[in-house]
């Protein structure tokens, strides 16, 4: 997450909302890891006074088109989401910002307000974005380096074949490369194999040409269906696999298992009974997926740091798959703070195709949360409560090491 779908979402809250309208105030987090390769006052004084006149996407990536250039890109990475105050955006984070909410959030790093009093900011809390100020984004990478977009650029089913009887990779492992197909990440590449009838591991060039047709119909019919929905997964169908995939623990759809595997190096969800795999190849070299808490390190299944947030309906659907971690009793709230932050770490497993695909990096969680740590004065609305955070922070320190002093002596 976020994935085409989503990132589409965005790109027609914004079309819908702020074409046509002057930029009258610009607020960009001194942030140097998302904001890339432009000085925070160059950026801000970009975007003064210009008109914003259309908003683009390719893949993942969307950028604000400008009366003149350079223009704002958003490659949206692990965590990355547009916010406007006042308009549902998509579900797959919060549905609109509410009164009671913090705003701008302190996760923002591009902040705009225009003539007419809207308001629209690009945050991420989790700090894989990357923001960029560009006289033609499409010209360079990432975007340049994009294959054909899932949605406005389809493959025809002749040049899909003829592409993936080249192809020696995994099927799922292709269809996250973003240089094959831009837009397509780890949940789409599932609910596409799923419905295709193919095993996640499959070689690309052993499909069948029956595979090939299936496969081409199946990314158009998810990517457009989703899109039609503006993202809201709570009115996917029933029927897809999205709704039962999160838990990371066998489970079963339409009365079928649904098991869970390595392929593409992301954890996978497939159904054994329909997703078969055919010739020399041995599903059991990947074996279940590894615990995660020894990658917590790695950036990738740290679930106390991403904010995603999966629709009411969907976690009906998977909250009896309960993480092993945080099983101690508590209160309601707590257990179904609990069961979210379990689908947030669910999430991340999904968000690291966005990491790896979109920006080639695997940055530490940890690093991430020292830098956000260290980057506490960057967003100049939410200096004071950091500070206050801190000092609590501090208070709390000596009852914990006065802690340890006692159990040493009991010893």
């Amino acid at each position: 997450m976020p994935e085409l779908p989503e990132v589409e979402a965005a790109r027609r809250a914004v079309e819908d909302n702020c074409i046509g309208k002057k930029i009258k105030k610009a607020i960009i987090a001194d942030d140097s890891k998302v904001i890339d390769g432009v000085s925070r006052s160059e950026f801000e004084a970009s975007l003064l006074g210009k008109t914003i006149v259309a908003a683009r996407r390719k893949g993942k990536n969307m950028w604000l088109e400008l009366d003149s250039p350079p223009f704002p890109s958003f490659q949206f990475g692990m965590s990355g989401a547009i916010y406007i105050k006042g308009v549902a955006v998509t579900t797959y984070k919060r549905s609109a910002v509410n009164d009671e909410d913090e705003w701008p959030s302190k996760y923002s790093k591009f902040f705009v307000e225009l003539d007419d009093g809207l308001e629209l900011s690009f945050t991420d809390k989790r700090r894989f974005a990357r923001v960029r100020l560009l006289n033609d984004p499409t010209s360079v990478p990432p975007i340049s380096e994009l294959g054909p977009d899932a949605l406005l650029e389809p493959m025809t089913l002749e040049e899909l074949t003829e592409s993936l009887q080249k192809k020696k990779t995994e099927i799922k492992a292709l269809l996250l490369d973003q240089s094959f197909i831009s837009g397509i990440g780890n949940w789409v590449a599932d609910e596409v194999l799923y419905q295709a009838k193919i095993h996640p591991r499959q070689t690309a060039s052993s499909l069948s040409k029956e595979n090939c047709s299936a496969l081409h119909k199946c990314i158009k019919e998810v990517i457009q269906y989703a899109v039609e929905l503006d993202a809201d997964s709570c009115r996917f169908p029933l029927e897809w696999l999205f709704h039962f995939r999160w838990g990371k623990k066998p489970g079963e759809i339409n009365g079928k298992k649904i098991d869970f595997i390595t392929a593409g190096g992301r954890t996978t969800a497939y159904v054994p009974e329909l997703q078969k795999l055919s010739g020399s190849q041995d599903v059991k070299e990947a074996g279940k997926p590894k615990r995660r808490t020894s990658k917590k390190n790695k950036g990738e299944d740290d679930d106390n740091d991403d904010d995603t947030e999966k629709p009411a309906k969907e976690e009906k659907n998977a909250g009896s798959q309960k993480s092993k971690k945080g099983t101690k009793g508590g209160g309601k709230g707590r257990n179904q703070s609990k069961k979210n932050k379990s689908k947030e770490s669910d999430d991340e497993d999904d968000d690291n195709d966005d990491e790896n695909d979109d920006n080639g990096e695997t940055d530490a969680a940890a690093d991430d949360d020292d830098d956000e740590a260290g980057k506490k004065k960057a967003n100049p609305l939410t200096k004071s409560k950091q500070a206050k955070g801190e000092k609590k922070s501090n208070k709390r320190a000596p009852a914990s090491q006065n802690s340890k002093n006692a159990k040493r002596k009991v010893k």
